[in-house]
């Protein structure tokens, strides 16, 4: 009996032994693999700084998105990747959207990167001068946005009514700049972004010289609009606006062709008699006043030309064919300067 106790003590110390032992060899290995991940996690895949667009889809699954990023060889070791994105929490946070990686990145920065939603900005470019049919083709171009949408947005009275626009449409307040967007930006933000710039260039004094000269800030935005079209040369905005001003005060028809142009549907870039004789509200050949609203979406230059004109006596101008003006005072004046720099070159 007593031999019989000794035994079971000793297997007793046997078995524990062995256990301490299996365990110190899982916590070795356990040790290894993390390490192992601790380093993957910070070590870029290759020190080839190619970078390469990786579009992120609205419901793509992180086992998707592994996948593209191991075919366009961003990820050597998708099985690290994802235990490094298990073991962050990464892999429930990837955002949507367009990202730009290489493979000189850590698999950390380029998961932080997709958590954070640090997507691809496009730049989308709009001259001084564009309309909003204009403005939508270069939304497209860009890849912010699609190009009907977009026109349907900037077209919305009710939206623009929102954001507190005075016309029918965001004619002329979508300011031109340079602006950064991510690849199919919904068109209200962008069109909240362009108002909001509008907003911030159009200045509390701007609105109060506005007033002086007794014009609403919709009438100085669209008389802006009419001096962008016709100004070929910057230092000439002053000038053609005091033209503009001196009409309106003797109660003259303004008789600007890009107002004319504006109100005809599907233009197709050669003016005629006949379109100066058609009836249309932005035909300032046949209406008195300013037209309706804005044709374009004028610069901070023209904005300011249309609020603060030279003063002149000028009441016509006729294009000299190299982007300047001749400048009149009276009829007989601008019918010589038409002959000479229009109907002579002719």
């Amino acid at each position: 009996m007593f031999k019989k106790k000794i035994n079971k003590k000793k297997t007793g110390h046997s078995f524990l032994r062995r256990l301490i032992i299996i365990i110190l060899i899982c916590a070795v290995i356990v040790s290894a693999i993390l390490l192992d991940l601790f380093l993957y996690a910070d070590r870029p895949f290759h020190s080839d700084n190619t970078t390469k667009v990786i579009d992120v889809l609205h419901g793509n699954t992180f086992h998707d998105v592994l996948g593209k990023l191991c075919n366009a060889g961003i990820v050597d070791s998708p099985y690290r990747f994802k235990l490094v994105a298990i073991i962050s929490g990464y892999d429930k946070k990837i955002k949507a959207g367009e990202y730009i990686f290489s493979s000189a990145m850590t698999p950390t920065e380029i998961l932080t990167k997709m958590a954070k939603g640090k997507v691809r900005l496009r730049k989308l470019t709009i001259p001084e001068g564009y309309n909003i049919e204009q403005i939508a083709a270069a939304v497209f171009q860009a890849g912010t946005g699609d190009k009907n949408n977009f026109l349907q947005a900037a077209k919305n009275t009710s939206l623009a009514k929102q954001m507190k626009i005075s016309g029918d449409t965001f004619e002329g307040y979508l300011f031109p700049d340079t602006y950064y967007f991510p690849k199919s930006t919904p068109p209200e933000i962008i069109i909240s972004t362009m108002v909001k710039r509008f907003n911030s260039i159009f200045t509390d004094d701007l609105k109060k010289q506005a007033e002086k000269l007794g014009f609403s800030m919709h009438q100085i935005v669209t008389l802006a609009s009419i001096i962008e079209k016709e100004t070929g040369v910057a230092e000439e905005r002053p000038i053609i606006s005091s033209v503009f001003h001196n009409r309106l005060k003797k109660r003259m028809r303004l008789e600007s062709d890009p107002t004319v142009i504006y109100g005809i549907e599907g233009f197709n870039g050669n003016i005629t008699k006949k379109n100066l004789k058609t009836p249309s509200s932005y035909n300032t050949y046949l209406i008195r006043g300013l037209p309706p609203g804005p044709i374009a979406n004028p610069g901070l230059k023209s904005l300011e030309a249309a609020i603060y004109p030279a003063e002149t006596n000028f009441l016509y101008f006729v294009s000299k064919k190299d982007k300047t003006h001749k400048f009149s005072r009276n009829i007989r004046d601008h019918n010589k300067a038409v002959y000479k720099y229009q109907l002579r070159k002719r």
